[in-house]
């Protein structure tokens, strides 16, 4: 089995100091990477991993994920390439065909179909690919929830990103996938891996460290009224118990499912961390 990493999506703006306090805290409680998220209103994603480079000393630089219709692809690689150089060659490339309609809107950018929004997503990485000629390129992280964004990622990622979400997500709702769903994708990209060999990204909504287990997953409810309380719990995108007892579900889901990365959001920084620890 591959080692853990663990990964926090920061999307919060802020201050210059606001945003190297939370670069660092992640490192000190040890994350392995610092990720930016590409949404309108949030940080922009290529400078703000350049302070983080700035700001931190190991922790690698990940854009979780840059939505490839937001940018033009030769520019987006050169952006990146340079980006690279300056990091130190702590950089991770995580691109994704977005998935919230008003954004595209609002940038005033065609939502097209989703096969418009794949190819969009093809055209970035060939241009990256390109970019990288001569030289390593960054592990390359694509994600999605589709089989044929799944199909791409399985011959052309190191990282393969499982959502976790449903179809209700599209238009920007939290809508998490049933358990039995999220095997299903697992198990699928497992398929067409055909053998190869890649990591397995998950990203985890909700993380509440707690002897009151229940309480926890009801608040959970709360947010995603569309599962109940006894399948939130089964869920491996919740995270809810004693620090011990989520640490043996994040062991349960890297032997049944074969993830060894998990992402959380920016509020759940600190509330990992005692399960880091443990299974360090």
């Amino acid at each position: 089995m591959r080692p853990f990493r663990f990964g926090v999506a920061l999307y919060v703006p802020g201050s210059r100091a606001e945003w190297v306090e939370k670069c660092r805290k992640a490192e000190e409680l040890g994350y392995d990477v610092v990720g930016v998220v590409d949404h309108l209103g949030r940080v922009a994603p290529v400078p703000a991993l350049l302070l983080a480079a700035e700001a931190t000393e190991r922790i690698r630089l990940n854009t979780y994920v840059l939505n490839a219709s937001f940018h033009n692809p030769v520019l987006l690689a050169r952006d990146l390439a340079g980006l690279d150089d300056f990091t130190g060659g702590r950089l991770e490339i995580g691109i994704g065909a977005g998935y919230v309609r008003a954004e595209f809107e609002a940038a005033g950018i065609d939502w097209g179909t989703p096969g418009r929004r794949f190819t969009r997503v093809v055209d970035v990485v060939t241009e990256i690919d390109r970019a990288f000629t001569g030289r390593p390129r960054p592990p390359l992280l694509l994600g999605g929830r589709g089989d044929r964004m799944l199909t791409f990622a399985a011959a052309h990622a190191d990282t393969i990103a499982l959502t976790g979400t449903a179809p209700g997500a599209s238009e920007g709702r939290l809508a998490l996938a049933d358990a039995t769903a999220l095997a299903e994708r697992a198990g699928f990209v497992k398929q067409v891996l055909g053998g190869r060999d890649a990591e397995l990204n998950l990203m985890v909504h909700f993380v509440r460290i707690t002897d009151d287990r229940r309480a926890a997953l009801e608040t959970a409810h709360r947010l995603v009224p569309h599962l109940g309380v006894d399948e939130l719990g089964a869920l491996a995108t919740v995270l809810a118990g004693s620090a011990e007892a989520v640490a043996e579900q994040v062991l349960r889901t890297r032997e049944t499912l074969g993830v060894s990365y998990f992402t959380v959001l920016e509020d759940d920084l600190t509330r990992l961390a005692p399960v880091i620890e443990k299974l360090r």
